[in-house]
């Protein structure tokens, strides 16, 4: 009896939630774009393509995403090459250096970046002095966004492709070798060919990303090239355009659902595989060519210099006084630590910190709870029941964060039955929902893939002791799977902590986050106490995402590598 009405309850909870939080506003958003006053219009449609603004972020949005995968492709393939493949000097320095993106992205990578090559950058700074005509109004635009964007996107190619790349047989490449291949037709017809699947993948994730981004054009874009996602966010803020909103909102939706199908389907095609019965590990190739090995080095190290001196300036004038800061100059006789009392005695600099922090945690605690007690169901219902239970949570994997958080806004901002007449726009609550929306296809993923490497006989021999259902959970599965379900929550709270994306559509004033607090003193840059607290915002997030990073990965740790 006990169970049967846990199963219900199970039932009707997770059919509540993918109906409130993941269907209906979703659906609401494309009737309320398409029928108003109870008709069907294309208004909006016209109003669309009556509007230069619009269009020309849909323009720019289109460009920008193609030219980011081959950009992104062609670097991050090199990177992997570089640190995996081929034998460079420093090898796992370099990786260490490309791998930064990793502790510091978004809108606090974006104004690192204006912090160097802005109008009043440091960079610019010394070319003008050098240069006198020189323009410092250069780094902004489309290849300003572009070049940002690049070295911003790499990461999934040096998590993923570096797993690619251990699958690569070297006996195979050795008896490529044996019949006088050269080291570059070995490349291109052994080695490639296995990366193929996954670079595929990650090109269409990034080509997603070139679609949906908004810190870096929102920064660094200028006027001239704001692409769809701040489009939306300004149409968002007037009532005579909020349907245009919805409606960019649901062009990049549908944009985002074809561009995952396309990756399905290629996966579905299978991959190159070795045929050899014993496997052997990829030993690293050495360069024979005096000149290209030369030219290979030169290459990865402007590379790592290009990632590794905006983490190292904006760690050293997080020490620097407003003077330093204000000219852009490193002056290590005024090295101080107020920048650091700022933040953390001003209630109004250590508050959004407090309150990204808070949030970060509470939802990727409830996510983690969420997903455990999801997978336990999908792993006992080998049914209809459970694969329409996975299909749905994994809904929010298909749509860009953009459509999520329109959705949840026009939907929840009157009384409405499927949150218990309770209106959830302008409240504290929509946040961590959005938060907790946007992470449950990873952690699902993640997950459940360490339940069903679960061993049965476990679970079968604490039912023939006698131990229920709940005691068995408790007692036998969760700590088999709590080492992967606590990397996934750090890893969840690490990539929330400074997000912009989401919050920037979804805070209460009342409680600002850190990403939308950066965003406001980036803006206001000419202010060196500003930028001082950006700097030091920076750092702060780096330490918490090494440290996490380092939980997750360090050590030896394999928690999510054997869960992929």
């Amino acid at each position: 009896m006990k169970k049967n009405k846990l199963n219900i309850f199970a039932f009707l909870f997770f059919l509540w939630f993918i109906v409130a939080c993941l269907i209906y506003p979703n659906i609401n958003t494309i009737w309320s774009v398409f029928v108003q006053d109870g008709h069907f219009t294309l208004e909006p449609l016209q109003k669309l393509i009556g509007s230069a603004k619009a269009m020309r972020s849909l323009k720019n949005s289109f460009i920008l995403a193609p030219t980011l995968s081959i950009t992104v492709g062609v670097i991050g393939v090199s990177l992997v090459l570089i640190t995996e493949y081929f034998e460079v000097k420093g090898a796992k320095i370099l990786r260490l250096g490309y791998m930064t993106t990793l502790i510091y992205g978004g809108i606090i990578l974006a104004s690192g970046y204006k912090f160097i090559y802005g109008n009043k950058g440091i960079l610019t700074g010394f070319l003008a002095k050098i240069f006198p005509a020189f323009p410092t109004d250069w780094f902004h635009g489309y290849w300003a966004v572009l070049f940002v964007m690049t070295f911003a996107c790499t990461s999934n190619h040096m998590i993923f492709l570096r797993n690619a790349m251990r699958a690569v047989d070297f006996q195979t490449v050795e008896a490529a070798q044996n019949m006088g291949a050269s080291t570059m037709r070995i490349l291109f017809k052994v080695v490639l060919p296995v990366l193929t699947p996954s670079l595929l993948a990650v090109t269409i994730l990034t080509f997603i990303t070139g679609l949906s981004a908004t810190s870096v054009p929102l920064l660094i874009g200028g006027t001239e090239f704001q692409t769809i996602t701040p489009m939306i966010l300004t149409f968002s803020k007037n009532d005579n355009s909020k349907d245009l909103a919805a409606l960019l909102a649901l062009i990049l939706g549908l944009a985002t659902v074809l561009l995952f199908t396309i990756m399905i389907q290629i996966e579905k095609r299978g991959h190159y595989m070795s045929v050899s019965k014993v496997k052997t590990t990829i030993t690293k190739q050495k360069i024979r060519n005096p000149i290209v090995n030369a030219l290979v080095h030169i290459y990865a190290y402007v590379l790592f210099l290009i990632y590794v001196v905006p983490v190292v300036l904006i760690v050293l004038f997080s020490f620097m006084d407003s003077a330093s800061i204000a000219k852009r100059e490193l002056n290590f006789s005024t090295l101080t630590l107020e920048n650091y009392k700022a933040v953390f005695s001003k209630v109004t600099a250590y508050k959004p910190f407090l309150v990204s922090i808070a949030y970060s945690a509470l939802a990727a605690a409830a996510v983690a709870v969420l997903v455990l007690f999801a997978c336990r169901v999908i792993q006992k219902k080998k049914n209809g029941f459970g694969t329409a239970l996975e299909y749905g949570l994994l809904i929010p994997w298909l749509l860009p964060t953009t459509l999520i958080a329109i959705g949840l806004i026009t939907t929840y901002n009157r009384p409405n039955p499927l949150m218990f007449g309770k209106v959830l726009t302008g409240s504290f609550f929509l946040m961590f929902l959005g938060y907790v929306i946007i992470k449950i296809p990873f952690t699902l993923r993640m997950t459940k893939a360490a339940f069903f490497a679960l061993d049965d006989s476990l679970e079968d021999a604490a039912k023939n002791l006698g131990a229920s259902s709940i005691y068995t959970f408790f007692r036998v599965i969760l700590p088999v799977v709590l080492p992967t379900v606590l990397a996934i929550l750090a890893l969840n709270f690490n990539g929330l902590l400074g997000d912009y994306d989401m919050s920037v559509f979804l805070y209460h004033p009342l409680n600002q986050p850190l990403g939308v607090y950066i965003k406001e003193l980036t803006d206001a840059q000419t202010n060196a106490d500003n930028s001082a607290l950006t700097f030091v915002y920076a750092v702060l997030m780096m330490v918490i995402s090494g440290i996490v990073l380092y939980l997750v990965y360090g050590r030896g740790n394999s928690k999510l590598d054997d869960t992929q």
